[in-house]
């Protein structure tokens, strides 16, 4: 179903995923209709297709149903003020919808993307400007880096890429509470929710069967070895 959701407009791909039961909360839709994925992808034709679309360097922006359920099922830990780690940011669209979700009513949250690639993190940043997010990154709302540096804890962990098993140094990253949405797994990949209580105590949950490209190295990922 959620493969439908395919729009010819912004709106219409939201809407679409919201009709299928894809996207449920308010929240979600504002903060999606704010970002306007076109401003995120290579091929700007297709770029409400409900499909992961290749960005270069090896790496894609997932399709937009899967970061609709990202978001819904971190949404209990993107409020007002959050603190929110992007693992794989790739392209930046995440990092925009993060942004909406977690600096609102007059409280700023922060926004870190990571990636691999220098080169996709400078597009990132250009697209994040030509989304009119230019203010978010100068007072470092939004942060996008090259590399694996992140300090934490963070209340929410989005990761772009699978990992074949769940990557402890992520788990230490979150807070207590806190949340992680992650898919891992190498030929059968699963979407793991993990949830940090605030004793510290770490529980999984799986979601829902998946395809991602795996999370890996800087050199695999711009040969393109999947």
């Amino acid at each position: 179903m959620a493969w439908r959701c395919t729009g010819r407009t912004n709106a219409e791909l939201i809407a679409n995923m919201s009709k299928h039961g894809i996207v449920n909360a308010d929240r979600v839709a504002t903060a999606m209709a704010k970002v306007d994925r076109a401003n995120y992808v290579t091929r700007k034709a297709d770029a409400y297709q409900d499909s992961p679309q290749p960005i270069g360097h090896g790496a894609t922006i997932s399709a937009p149903h899967m970061h609709a359920h990202a978001m819904e099922h971190l949404l209990p830990f993107l409020f007002p003020g959050a603190k929110v780690l992007d693992v794989g940011s790739g392209s930046g669209y995440l990092c925009a919808v993060l942004h909406h979700l977690v600096s609102f009513n007059g409280e700023a949250g922060k926004v870190v993307g990571i990636d691999h690639i220098p080169e996709l993190v400078d597009w990132s940043v250009s697209n994040l400007k030509q989304d009119g997010l230019g203010d978010a990154l100068q007072d470092k709302r939004i942060e996008v880096m090259a590399g694996d540096g992140r300090q934490g804890p963070y209340d929410a962990i989005h990761v772009g890429a699978a990992a074949p098993t769940l990557p402890h140094a992520l788990v230490d990253q979150l807070a207590s509470p806190g949340r992680m949405f992650i898919p891992v797994g190498t030929v059968s990949q699963q979407i793991l929710q993990v949830d940090k209580d605030a004793k510290g105590n770490v529980t999984k949950r799986e979601l829902m069967g998946v395809v991602y490209v795996p999370l890996t190295d800087v050199e695999k990922q711009k040969q393109g070895y999947y």
